[in-house]
């Protein structure tokens, strides 16, 4: 895998400082749950020079790259970067006796996991069919694994509940088919296998027929919707009074989750939470033409008082 580092484009890295800033007192303590490329890590880090960072990653590559920026920009004592999944974080920061006065999630894939075809995230280029956020884990299924070895009913369940694909039956039928010829290995024979279980007309409207399937499939790979169920309350219970639990999704089941656990949270406890977005904010028209994926942005912020 590339240590090339794609360029990564902070999703509204405006609003995120300033609801973690907030109420934030002097020297405060943040967490970046996904430091991706740094962005939204660095920004807490530079805003303040008494700040302090723990931010946490699982992907290799992400991680070579940010001991690598952390030092460029001498923030390596103040921006702490740890190698865990964001589900890990809670337990080791109870251990460190750490509380923190804001946190912050990006749920996006980043631009280097798209962009770096031999991941296996996109189908516009021929690539093995990896998706694990940390490929170098040989215990963790990959989507390959998934295609080959899942009963038809169970690949047809992922299509339908993590990508919402109306035609889940069909496209799970058509790939039980194709692996009794062959395994699966390429993108490219996935991507083919879903344009062509669509019928006709509807091949070239909207979303190309593969795009939900592959994010099914990177979600069931990584578990990312149960690995977000299970860690907000979590982290919630993390912050100091004043304190922000700021969370960017990209797609309705994500935010669905999101939405589900505010609101818990709230009715646990209405005195002491406030919900500071009642809708989601979404970005400007000019970061979406400034950066086309951000435009299924949607950031919720709850505050402990």
């Amino acid at each position: 895998m590339s240590s090339d580092y794609k360029k990564h484009y902070s999703v509204l890295y405006k609003e995120c400082l300033d609801f973690l800033y907030m109420d934030a007192p002097i020297e405060p303590k943040f967490a970046d749950m996904t430091f991706g490329a740094g962005g939204h890590s660095m920004g807490l880090a530079k805003r303040d020079s008494k700040a302090q960072v723990f931010s946490v990653d699982q992907d290799p590559d992400a991680l070579d790259n940010g001991f690598k920026v952390l030092k460029e920009n001498d923030l390596e004592n103040r921006v702490r970067l740890l190698n865990m999944n964001f589900e890990s974080f809670p337990e080791w920061a109870q251990s460190e006796n750490l509380k923190l006065d804001g946190i912050l999630m990006d749920l996006g894939v980043s631009s280097h996991q798209f962009d770096q075809f031999d991941r296996g995230f996109s189908f516009r280029e021929d690539a093995p069919l990896d998706m694990r956020m940390n490929y170098k884990d040989d215990e963790e299924e990959t989507a390959a694994d998934i295609l080959n070895n899942y009963s038809e009913e169970e690949i047809a369940n992922i299509i339908y509940h993590y990508g919402e694909d109306r035609l889940s039956r069909r496209i799970a039928a058509k790939i039980v088919e194709f692996r009794k010829e062959k395994p699966f290995e390429s993108t490219k024979e996935l991507e083919d296998i879903c344009f062509h279980a669509y019928p006709k007309q509807q091949r070239h409207k909207g979303t190309h027929p593969a795009t939900r399937t592959f994010q099914a499939l990177r979600i069931a790979v990584n578990r990312e919707l149960e690995v977000l169920e299970n860690t907000i309350l979590n982290l919630f219970s993390l912050l100091n009074p004043g304190g922000t639990l700021a969370i960017i999704s990209f797609h309705s089941l994500e935010d669905r989750i999101v939405k589900h656990k505010f609101k818990e949270i709230f009715q646990n406890d209405k005195n002491t939470v406030k919900i500071l977005t009642k809708r989601p904010l979404v970005p400007t028209e000019l970061e979406i033409e400034e950066n086309k994926r951000s435009r299924s942005a949607k950031l919720r912020v709850i505050q402990k008082l």
